[in-house]
């Protein structure tokens, strides 16, 4: 086995995070080392025991903003392991996540995304449970699945997604990290992965390399964080010469959320109660959805517009 090192970043979640941490006690192949990045100004307290060491590294916050693309740095560049695994705070790993990985990262293997399956409210109540979490659990419908058996090439860097993924660390510092002009939510996940591909790393979906997200509400798409959104997209037209993320924007546009000013994208008002409870993630779901948001903004407006041509 070599030496792995997994990682995540973090601010608040304690919860999240504790079960991460006892997930990662359960693994079938031990890693060597757990790496976090605190974004907050002091360390967690009272972690669980682990048969490995943890290391903890404050990333400070210069704005509001989550500093997500400079944090995955820290910890990334800080690893003392060959294999780097990426796990977000909000995931639990199956027992075999780890050795997973170890089967397919090795210096020019390139970058490898394992699965995600999602957990409904209060899965984790009765404790860490592979079996249980696998009858609970429901793949993403708007991502795609995990091919049927070993590893698949991903020939569309915008489908990289940084909540689960592994590379080596030779890869990883030839892929040259996150650009940190990135802050806060939304942009920085489809960079990195345009500039893996710019670099000829090849992109692996794995079956294997599980993970459960564990339920939290949140809205989708995600209007709670619209400055970000709108300012990152604006790094990335400036790096690459147009926008991502356009189907959030698409919705934003329809909500009548965001316009085109004199500079480019604008906030045009603050969500409001109606915008959160369109989008809002509900107990019943195990995840949010922006297809099925958008194709009701779609409908309303298109009701709206026939309603303007009958009235004329």
């Amino acid at each position: 086995m070599p030496d792995i090192s997994v990682l995540t970043i973090c601010a608040g979640r304690l919860s999240h995070l504790e079960n991460l941490i006892r997930g990662l006690c359960t693994q079938t192949s031990l890693p060597g080392e757990l790496v976090i990045g605190v974004m907050q100004d002091a360390i967690y307290d009272d972690l669980p025991q682990t048969p490995f060491p943890v290391r903890q590294i404050v990333v400070p916050r210069e704005t509001e903003a989550l500093p997500l693309a400079r944090a995955r740095n820290v910890v990334g560049n800080a690893a003392r392991g060959e294999v780097l695994i990426f796990l977000d705070v909000d995931c639990i790993p199956h027992s075999e996540f780890v050795a997973d990985y170890a089967r397919h990262v090795h210096p020019g293997a390139g970058l490898f995304m394992g699965e995600v399956q999602y957990l409904p409210a209060g899965a984790t109540d009765g404790g860490l449970d592979d079996a249980r979490f696998d009858r609970l659990s429901v793949r993403h419908s708007e991502r795609r699945g995990p091919p049927l058996e070993g590893i698949d090439p991903c020939r569309d860097y915008r489908c990289f997604w940084s909540l689960n993924f592994a590379m080596h660390r030779d890869d990883w510092q030839r892929a040259g990290g996150f650009d940190e002009r990135f802050t806060g939510y939304g942009g920085e996940d489809t960079d990195f992965g345009r500039s893996v591909a710019e670099r000829n790393i090849p992109l692996w979906w794995q079956r294997g390399a599980r993970v459960y997200h564990q339920y939290h509400a949140h809205c989708m798409p995600p209007i709670h964080h619209l400055a970000s959104i709108l300012h990152n997209t604006q790094v990335f037209a400036d790096k690459w010469g147009h926008r991502t993320m356009e189907h959030w924007l698409r919705a934003f546009r329809l909500m009548g959320l965001i316009r085109e000013g004199a500079d480019g994208l604008e906030v045009a008002r603050a969500p409001d109660e109606d915008d959160f409870a369109l989008c809002r993630q509900q107990q019943h779901q195990p995840f949010a959805s922006s297809d099925k948001v958008l194709k009701e903004l779609e409908r309303r407006a298109a009701e709206g517009d026939a309603a303007t041509i009958a009235a004329q």
